[in-house]
């Protein structure tokens, strides 16, 4: 039984979600807005708005908190993070994201939008 466990699994095992959310999180900092299905979009907004949160703080330990989410290689992403993304919501307290539903695809799946606002 799954009681007070609301997390999506998406089908995937824990590894392999954590890379996937790590993947589109990496992809929506840098393009700024992503088409994904619903599911992920959702599953996303969480995990980037405590990045964007994280940024916020601007420390050096907040950097390194960020770049271990995000996976090691990525200092060009998280360069762009602390100066661009987190300095446009200074006054912003979160909803950093917008999720535009795009309706069925005909795969048994809704695709979505998901950007930063």
């Amino acid at each position: 039984m799954r009681h007070h466990n609301q997390n999506r699994t998406l089908g995937r095992s824990r590894s392999q979600r954590t890379a996937l959310l790590r993947g589109l999180a990496l992809s929506l900092i840098e393009h700024e807005k992503i088409q994904t299905t619903e599911a992920k979009a959702k599953e996303l907004r969480p995990y980037v708005e405590k990045l964007i949160t994280k940024g916020k703080e601007g420390t050096l330990t907040a950097r390194r908190l960020v770049q271990s989410s995000l996976g090691e290689p990525h200092t060009n992403i998280v360069k762009k993070l602390f100066d661009d993304v987190s300095k446009r919501y200074v006054d912003r307290n979160g909803g950093y994201t917008r999720i535009i539903k795009l309706g069925d695809t005909g795969a048994g799946r809704t695709e979505a939008y998901i950007e930063l606002v």
